[in-house]
C-alpha cells in the first residue's frame, strides 16, 4: 500500500510517521519548497510520549498535480485550505480512496460532491505539536477513527489493519454522528484553552476553568439528546488528562496570528443547536471572544 498524505502540520507528519515506521511507503505534501527541502535532507522526526526520537525516511513533494500513482490519499490540511484543494482532487481517479481528517463538520457534505467511489473520514484524538518543519512531537496517545461513507471497506482495509500501540486505529460505523461528537469536543476544549491561553489540562485543575467547561457541557446535553449517552463529562475530563500537556490547535492558531477553525467547528455546533432552540449562551460567548481576538489580530 502506498499513501500519500496532504498537508505537513502536525496531523500530517505524525500519520506520515507513524504509517513510514509500519513499513507503508508514504509520500508527504506540502506547500512550501522550504519545508519539502527540509524533509528531504533531514528525514521526519517524531519526538514520542516517552521523550525517544523516532526518525522515517520519506519522500517529500509540492507537485500534487503529478503525484504518483498511490493507493491511498489522505487529506490531513486544515478546512481553509481544502476550498483551495477540491478542484485537484476532483482531477484524480475516481478509483483513488480519499481519506479526510479535518475538524468540524463543514468539509463533511463537500467532500461527498467529489466524484471518488471511496470516501472515508477522520477523526482523531491524539495530541501532535509541530515543533519545527521536519519534527513533531507526539503529546498523547489517542483514537484515530475512520469512518467509510461512501465506497467499500476494502479500499482502507490494509489501513485499518495497521497495528501500533501508539497509533491505534478503529473503524467507526456512522462517519456524520463520529464528526459531530468530535465536533462536540472540540468545542467544550478548543475556545476555553484559546480564549484563557492555558493548556489542555488546566481546564480540570483550574477551578474557574472548570466550571465553564461544566457549564458548556451541560449546554450542550441539553441541545442534544444524544451527546450524555456518547460522551459522559467524566469522558471529557479524562480526555483534558490525556492531552494535559496538549497545546489545542486553536490556541496554537492565537498563538501564531492565524485564523482558527471557530466557524468550522464551534460555529456549525452553534447553528445547530439554535435550529433546537437553544442559544448555548456560554459557548456563544467564548465563540465571540476569539472571533474578536482574530479581528483585533487582523488589525494590528
Amino acid at each position: 500500500m502506498k499513501v500519500a498524505i496532504i498537508g505537513a502540520g502536525a496531523v500530517g507528519q505524525l500519520t506520515a510517521s507513524f504509517l513510514a515506521e509500519s513499513g507503508v511507503p508514504v509520500t508527504l505534501v506540502a506547500r512550501r519548497q522550504e519545508q519539502v527541502n527540509e524533509l528531504n535532507a533531514k528525514k521526519l522526526t517524531r519526538i514520542n510520549v516517552d521523550g525517544t526520537k523516532t526518525v522515517q525516511r520519506i519522500v517529500s513533494t509540492t507537485d500534487l498535480a503529478n503525484l504518483p500513482k498511490q493507493d491511498l490519499l489522505v487529506i490531513a490540511v486544515k478546512y481553509g485550505h481544502l476550498q483551495k484543494l477540491y478542484n485537484q482532487l476532483s482531477l484524480f481517479s475516481s478509483d483513488m480512496p480519499l481519506l479526510f481528517m479535518q475538524n468540524g463538520l463543514a468539509h463533511f457534505e463537500e467532500a461527498l460532491l467529489l466524484p471518488q467511489k471511496n470516501i472515508a473520514f477522520g477523526s482523531v484524538t491524539f495530541g501532535a505539536q509541530l515543533l519545527d518543519q521536519s519534527t513533531v512531537q507526539h503529546r498523547g496517545v489517542g483514537l484515530c477513527k475512520i469512518a467509510i461513507e461512501r465506497g467499500e471497506h476494502q479500499a482502507f482495509q490494509q489501513l485499518l489493519q495497521l497495528q501500533h500501540s501508539s497509533f491505534p486505529i478503529e473503524l467507526a460505523s456512522n462517519a456524520e454522528q463520529m464528526l459531530f461528537a468530535k465536533a462536540v469536543l472540540n468545542s467544550l476544549i478548543n475556545p476555553l484553552t484559546a480564549v484563557l491561553q492555558v493548556k489542555n489540562g488546566e481546564l480540570v485543575t483550574n477551578q474557574q476553568a472548570f466550571i465553564l467547561l461544566e457549564n458548556i457541557y451541560r449546554e450542550l446535553t441539553e441541545a442534544f439528546d444524544e451527546i450524555e449517552h456518547t460522551i459522559s463529562f467524566s469522558d471529557v475530563i479524562d480526555l483534558c488528562r490525556k492531552t494535559a500537556n496538549n497545546t489545542s490547535s486553536m490556541l496554537a492558531d492565537r498563538l501564531q496570528g492565524r485564523k482558527s477553525e471557530i466557524e468550522t467547528i464551534v460555529g456549525v455546533i452553534l447553528n445547530k443547536a439554535l435550529a433546537n432552540g437553544h442559544n448555548l449562551p456560554t459557548l456563544r460567548t467564548l465563540y465571540h471572544q476569539v472571533l474578536a481576538i482574530e479581528e483585533s489580530g487582523e488589525r494590528s
